[in-house]
């Protein structure tokens, strides 16, 4: 079992590391770090050696102050460096750095200043590091207004705010958890290259980039639609947009119904993909679910009876509770990571109606179980 440690591991790219990692428990165990280990150096020394591999990822990325994003970053690298001597650690360093390395800037210089820093450790120590420098990073729960401009856009347009676009230059970029994959490949294959590029999977205007999400504004969040989505990209930027979305607010959507003397006609959805829909019935006081996708788009419609659907982000405790009933149909979306399961409250068989993008491959469910 390979023992890996996340410096920075409740940031952006360290959760989505993390909790991927979390879900090969057979082959990963996870050492605990706390942001407060930097400042304290037995604390630092003990989560040092207990480690196989470390993955640097603890930086300053933006302040009003350039100054302090330098010098903060020089300090980690240089902390870190100090325990691995102290420890006489062999582990395998990974450090992400940045395509800004080249740029005029002193996020850029701390970035390549640090990976030539631990290089360095590697060469006289015998240990082994790896340096991924990386394009612009996109996905679920980034930071808006600091881990970058897509997060900012989705934060902005959820909230119907005005994006502002100050210069229209070309993005290249690359999803949170195609770069995951990239780094644990990395982990299993033992790398030792100090200055690995990885490989953007995106090129596109940043005005490109922001009508898309404007149009999964209209066409989901207004109008209800899962959107038309041409390809792998614009996949996962809607799965990014969904995650900012204030879902606590937004679910449970109440269907249309056309009633008359008949009866009554619900829409149920509207698709620009394709998918597969299924139908349940499940007796009260039954659950189902309590699992999670972290690419699948889902939906839960319930069409009769008294249901509970809960939801939870994965590595959080607040859960969101959503009342639906068949007498007033709706229905909840399930983003990505978060665990999701259904419950019939009520006296009666309740009746769920389930879409789903993709059918169901038992070699690849993207179906991962834990209590809600």
């Amino acid at each position: 079992m390979i023992r890996v440690g996340i410096t920075g591991q409740n940031g952006f790219v360290g959760y989505h590391l993390y909790q991927t990692l979390a879900l090969h428990k057979q082959e990963f165990k996870l050492n605990e770090f706390h942001r407060d280990f930097f400042e304290d150096n037995e604390a630092l020394d003990v989560f040092v050696s207990s480690c196989d591999v470390i993955v640097h990822l603890a930086a300053l990325n933006r302040h009003d102050d350039p100054e302090i994003i330098y010098k903060t970053n020089i300090s980690l690298v240089n902390s870190l460096i100090a325990s691995l001597e102290r420890t006489t650690s062999k582990a395998h360093l990974i450090i992400s750095s940045s395509t800004q390395e080249e740029r005029d800037n002193l996020y850029g210089k701390s970035k390549k200043e640090g990976r030539l820093l631990l290089s360095e450790w590697a060469n006289q120590s015998g240990g082994r590091l790896t340096g991924l420098i990386i394009s612009n990073v996109f996905g679920p729960f980034g930071q808006p207004y600091y881990n970058s401009v897509i997060a900012t856009f989705c934060y902005q347009i959820a909230r119907s705010e005005i994006p502002k676009i100050d210069v229209d230059g070309n993005l290249k970029l690359i999803y949170v958890g195609d770069l995951v994959d990239k780094i644990i490949q990395v982990i299993r294959g033992n790398d030792n290259t100090h200055d690995l590029i990885i490989p953007h999977t995106t090129e596109a205007k940043v005005s490109e980039v922001l009508s898309l999400i404007q149009y999964f504004r209209k066409s989901y969040q207004e109008g209800g639609e899962i959107p038309v989505l041409e390809n792998d990209f614009e996949h996962k930027l809607f799965n990014t947009y969904r995650c900012f979305m204030d879902i606590a607010n937004y679910f449970p959507k109440k269907f249309v119904q056309h009633a008359d003397s008949r009866g009554a006609f619900v829409e149920i959805a509207r698709l620009g993909i394709s998918g597969q829909m299924s139908f349940s019935t499940t007796v009260p006081g039954i659950t189902r679910g309590d699992h999670f996708h972290t690419r699948k788009i889902e939906r839960f419609s319930v069409i009769k009876g008294k249901a509970l659907i809960q939801l939870r982000r994965i590595g959080t405790d607040e859960v969101h509770d959503f009342n639906l009933t068949g007498e007033e149909p709706a229905y909840v979306d399930m983003p990505i990571w978060y665990t999701h399961n259904i419950k019939n409250i009520g006296d009666d068989l309740l009746y769920t109606i389930f879409w789903i993008n993709e059918p169901f491959d038992a070699n690849d469910s993207d179906t991962y179980f834990e209590i809600v």
